[in-house]
């Protein structure tokens, strides 16, 4: 169970930015219902950073929920993202996440194939994954 591929549980619709864009696009992002990931920032497909809700919210700097607030408009993804991000391939197990996951330095990590983002798994979606394993026993 713990050592299935990381690929049977992740994320296979994964949202990103391009670093040019600009951070209002990550705003209604994380304004959609039920958005809670962290989000990639790639280029052709290949992860370059990420942004999490933290990096959003420390660089808006009390802006409001406005989206004509000028710093909408000045930022891009680029200034606000984390750059090289931690991430796993998809031979990564289950286990393996949730250790990396367990040592509270993320809260979403994503997961690579080929150089390129083909899914990105939450604490959310391991503790999902456990509590269905836990109800089936």
């Amino acid at each position: 169970m713990k050592s299935d591929s990381i690929s049977t549980i992740m994320s296979k619709d994964v949202v990103c930015v391009s670093p040019d864009q600009k951070i209002i696009d990550v705003k209604h992002i994380y304004e959609k219902n039920k958005f809670h990931h962290h989000i990639p920032v790639t280029v052709n497909g290949k992860l370059k950073g990420m942004i999490s809700l933290i990096d959003f919210m420390y660089h808006i700097k009390g802006a409001g929920i406005k989206d004509s607030d000028v710093i909408y408009d000045e930022l891009k993804a680029k200034d606000i993202m984390t750059r090289n991000p931690f991430y796993l391939t998809t031979s990564a197990t289950i286990e393996e996440v949730a250790n990396e996951l367990g040592k509270g330095y993320y809260h979403a990590v994503p997961i690579i194939e080929d150089e390129k983002i083909v899914g990105i798994v939450s604490t959310a979606d391991i503790i999902k994954y456990f509590l269905k394993g836990v109800s089936q026993n």
